[in-house]
């Protein structure tokens, strides 16, 4: 059987994680999930700690002192997946923006229907986004028009964080060379795994903003994302020297 494993990246999320967890666990297909967890003065670690003896073998968590940021969150989750062996490794929010029933979606896109990475893609069908201000919408919208045309990447929703990687995209990118953090990070990954030549897929998904805890959305994240982008265009993307 493939061995599945969701990264949940977590500060403050005490209203939210244990409830996330669960619907994970009562989903088909045993999912493991890895918590990296940025010192959380709200108690989330302590949650987690307590589901741990009730999911023993399946929840496991990182703990960083301090918060360092969703890309580098990643990047810690990423490696410790790829050392132990796990076929396909996901992202996902810890806010249910990102609906746990899709996540079997996303992994029929990877091991039935050859995407190396999917996506579950807010933009590929219309757009569907619940709860966000029209703002934020329209930036976040033509923040991936932007990103496409800039990159030439075929890919609708180029900010997406809820995704699932092959194990083999994960092994042959050099991590340690994933520079940005934010939304810029979840663009960069796309893009080497783009020129890196694997299949990306978008899987429709509706996305619901948060209802309970505090978004972690800030105007320097959507800064390093424009600015970030007009260097990743000028990189050159090679594979992890073996």
């Amino acid at each position: 059987m493939d061995r599945k494993i969701i990264i949940i990246p977590t500060y403050n999320e005490k209203e939210n994680i244990e409830k996330i967890i669960r619907a994970v666990f009562d989903l088909e297909g045993k999912y493991h999930i890895l918590i990296i967890e940025d010192g959380s003065p709200d108690g989330t670690s302590e949650i987690v700690r307590r589901l741990q003896d009730e999911f023993d073998g399946r929840l496991f968590m990182i703990e960083r002192k301090g918060k360092l940021g969703l890309g580098t969150a990643y990047i810690t989750g990423f490696k410790w997946c790829v050392e132990h062996e796990y076929d396909y490794i996901f992202e996902m929010d810890a806010d249910f923006s990102h609906n746990p029933n899709d996540l079997p979606r996303l992994y029929e896109a990877c091991a039935k229907n050859g995407a190396d990475l999917a996506i579950g893609s807010r933009y590929c069908n219309g757009i569907s986004v619940i709860n966000w201000p029209i703002g934020r919408v329209i930036m976040s919208y033509y923040a991936s028009v932007y990103v496409r045309t800039v990159l030439g990447m075929k890919v609708y929703d180029t900010t997406a964080g809820f995704k699932c990687y092959r194990r083999n995209v994960l092994e042959t990118i050099d991590l340690d060379k994933v520079r940005m953090k934010g939304y810029g990070f979840q663009i960069e990954m796309k893009y080497t795994t783009f020129k890196l030549g694997f299949n990306i897929q978008e899987v429709p998904i509706i996305f619901v903003d948060r209802t309970e805890g505090t978004s972690k959305m800030s105007s320097g994240i959507f800064g390093e994302a424009f600015w970030g982008v007009m260097k990743l265009k000028l990189r050159k993307i090679k594979p992890k020297q073996k």
